[in-house]
């Protein structure tokens, strides 16, 4: 066998160690399978056998289903048939093994997530290793599916329903402490010893049948729609689900039907019950979107599938930051954590000790919740260098800049910069807005000049989006992809543009919103539409969160350069009212479109209504719900063709991971392949006519709307 590799003892134990050829981690490839169902069959016909063990030959215990092979038949139109044989496939192998005869133990020696764990729950003991490193859990409905072996319906028959849904609604990773608590794991080792553990419980025990094949069985805690405690957990639970996903996931209300229509049934007719909402979910274009976006296109962003192939590879010992501010601090304490040299430089020294202070406190939480040792971060902190003096930049290998957006500005510190470095450094500029080929107009070396955006705050948000200018080398951008990997960041690389990608669509959403104020929509309306669609938060607030004055001055700036040819919109003369009439600049200034009282429970502003009367007649949600999602998506698809963006993975990461686009449509274009390209663009002519030229598509989308054709397919 290629992926499992079977020896049996001298007591008659057989050994089934997982090792999958060509993968750092074990998982459930077709392969894999078959060979474990023939296992199976092995075990249960040797009459020398007595049980087995099954254990992993990797660090991990198996990581679950390829989700690559997973999305390759994610069909909404595929034969229902066809879809329910495959995922029973596995399921009914699951079931084979915990029914055959012969007792399974599994030694659980590293993480076993998904159909790992699903392979795990079928064993009938468990035995773990007792490492931090080791997580177990059943992350599925994080890209829109189930636990589609039969995780819905052991794990509540192994915990009860109340401890079995959070795990399920919710993904979480346990550690193998917690899961033993909760009844998931039997026995808990040191690491190394889970084999011998597992050997003795067979020779000792070995007991074949599980719990919920013995007669009587009752799922612990009760189950059904009489069972009083039952009934509270799904009011509950329904409520919860209604509150977090607003009904825009399908997986977590698949997941608690399938877990309350299955727990009254025998295990074999409850696990048709979980393959019937397995298969609704891979024919539902959420679960395509997710799997596509947050898994697919994410695995090869993480791996630097955009990267220049013929440079070699780097590491940055040593950055330099110009600017302490909330950026650079962030940066900084990213860069120093991946275990950097940082140089922090500001305008004085005690500017620059104020930006370390960000690097203090995080470390100190990290303390307090256990998370490093006081050791590490004092390590992690003595890395941190501030200073005012630009000599203290010489050896840094990168250096970034996160000054004002003020070109000028911008423009000095370049040059006091390059007159220290090396000829070989990257100089990169963390500007959101200004284009990078005018801001490498001040450097003496273009070809080494690059943009690399962070978002706020820096340790939290998972994105970088990499802007090449016109002269950008390959060198410059591979060094650069090296180091935001060395940071264990998502990046997407775009080409130069005013704003770029990610601030220029992000805009749109901003200002959609302010001109849905302006035109009298109710305030309330705009932001809980926005939120209900799934938008972290609304329009107004987040530009609270910016501050109105940032946004203000950014358009400021717009209007300079571009001058005759800047289209002036509504939202610009609110800009004008709440800035220069009403100095309500924003949430870090205490007022904006919200109140900020004591009690820190914001409200939006009483006054708004004084300064932009509501109209007489107000659009539906559903109307506005299409305003805010189609704004952006129209522009995504103008980046694209303008050439901004190169792949429409870039896209959709980008707006997933970088302003929160509702992660259900897989981002801005999968959104539009969604709906249909041609659906779409005649949604958008209406909009059109209806609110202005920035709903009108670009010429290419119209012509593959015509020709049926995707941006995935021609990608």
């Amino acid at each position: 066998m290629n992926t499992i590799n079977l020896q049996i003892d001298a007591d008659g134990i057989a050994i089934l160690t997982i090792d999958v050829t060509g993968r750092s981690m074990n998982v459930l490839t077709p392969e894999f399978i078959d060979e474990l169902d023939q296992a199976i069959d092995d075990v249960a016909r040797n009459d020398s056998v007595k049980g087995a063990v099954v254990t992993s030959g990797k660090d991990s215990f198996c990581a679950g289903a390829d989700l690559i092979e997973v999305a390759a038949v994610l069909d909404p139109a595929g034969d229902n048939a066809v879809l329910i044989a495959r995922s029973r496939g596995l399921q009914g192998i699951y079931r084979k093994l915990e029914t055959c005869g012969k007792p399974f133990a599994v030694a659980i020696n590293g993480t076993a997530l998904g159909g790992g764990l699903e392979l795990c729950l079928a064993c009938h003991y468990r035995v773990a290793g007792n490492s931090a490193k080791t997580k177990l859990g059943l992350p599925e409905v994080r890209v829109g599916l189930l636990p589609g072996a039969g995780g819905t319906q052991r794990l509540p028959r192994m915990i009860g329903i109340e401890a079995a849904l959070p795990l399920l609604l919710q993904g979480t990773h346990l550690a193998p402490e917690q899961a033993a608590e909760l009844g998931i794991i039997d026995a808990l080792v040191e690491p190394g010893r889970e084999v011998e553990a597992a050997r003795q419980w067979l020779l000792e025990h070995g007991n074949a049948e599980q719990p919920w094949d013995r007669k009587g069985f009752r799922v612990p805690g009760g189950a059904g729609l009489m069972h009083p405690k039952a009934t509270q957990t799904q009011m509950f639970g329904v409520a919860l689900l209604q509150k977090t996903t607003n009904h825009n996931y399908p997986a977590p209300i698949a997941i608690m039907s399938a877990v309350y229509e299955g727990s009254v049934l025998p295990i074999d007719k409850a696990l048709e019950i979980e393959t019937r909402h397995f298969v609704s979910l891979l024919r539902d274009p959420v679960s395509r979107n997710m799997i596509r976006t947050l898994f697919v296109n994410k695995n090869a962003a993480d791996k630097l599938s955009r990267r220049p192939k013929d440079v070699a590879r780097s590491k940055v010992g040593k950055l330099g930051i110009l600017g302490a501010g909330m950026m650079g601090a962030g940066i900084a304490y990213v860069s120093a954590r991946a275990g950097m040299q940082v140089v922090l430089l500001d305008t004085s020294k005690e500017k620059a000790e104020a930006g370390k202070d960000y690097s203090r406190k995080l470390a100190q939480k990290g303390i307090d919740r256990g998370r490093v040792t006081p050791e590490s971060a004092a390590g992690m902190l003595e890395s941190i260098t501030t200073t005012d003096d630009y000599a203290d930049l010489d050896g840094c290998e990168l250096v970034i800049e996160a000054v004002f957006e003020d070109r000028e500005l911008k423009a000095e510190v370049t040059a006091k910069t390059e007159g220290i470095i090396s000829d070989d450094a990257i100089l990169a500029s963390n500007t959101s807005t200004l284009p990078i080929t005018g801001l490498a107009e001040a450097s003496r070396k273009p070809a080494r000049f690059i943009g690399i955006h962070f978002f706020s705050p820096v340790d939290k948000m998972p994105l970088v989006e990499v802007i090449l200018g016109q002269q950008t080398s390959d060198v410059a951008t591979a060094r650069s992809l090296d180091y935001i990997q060395q940071i264990r960041k998502t990046p997407i690389v775009v080409n130069d543009s005013r704003s770029f990608y990610t601030s220029r669509v992000f805009a749109t959403f901003t200002r959609e919103g302010m001109m849905m104020l302006a035109e009298g929509v109710k305030p309330a309306l705009i932001e809980n539409v926005a939120k209900y669609a799934g938008m972290p938060v609304g329009p107004l607030a987040v530009t609270d969160e910016v501050t109105l004055e940032l946004v203000y001055e950014i358009g400021k700036q717009a209007r300079k350069d571009l001058g005759d040819s800047y289209v002036a919109s509504a939202a610009d003369a609110v800009l004008d009212t709440m800035v220069e009439q009403l100095d309500r600049r924003g949430k870090r200034f205490g007022c904006g479109f919200y109140d900020y009282p004591d009690d820190g429970k914001k409200r939006l502003w009483s006054g708004l209504g004084a300064h932009f009367p509501l109209a007489a007649e107000q659009p539906t949600p559903d109307e506005v719900r299409k305003r805010l999602l189609y704004v952006q998506a129209i522009d995504a698809a103008r980046c694209l063709e303008e050439g901004v963006l190169t792949h429409p993975a870039d896209a959709d990461i980008g707006s997933v991971f970088g302003w929160g686009f509702p992660a259900h449509t897989g981002g801005t274009l999968s959104f539009v392949e969604t709906v249909g390209l041609g659906p779409f663009v005649k949604e958008a002519d209406r909009l059109a006519e209806a609110y202005g030229p920035r709903f009108g598509v670009p010429s290419g989308l119209r012509t593959m709307a015509k020709n049926g054709e995707t941006f995935y397919g021609r990608a």
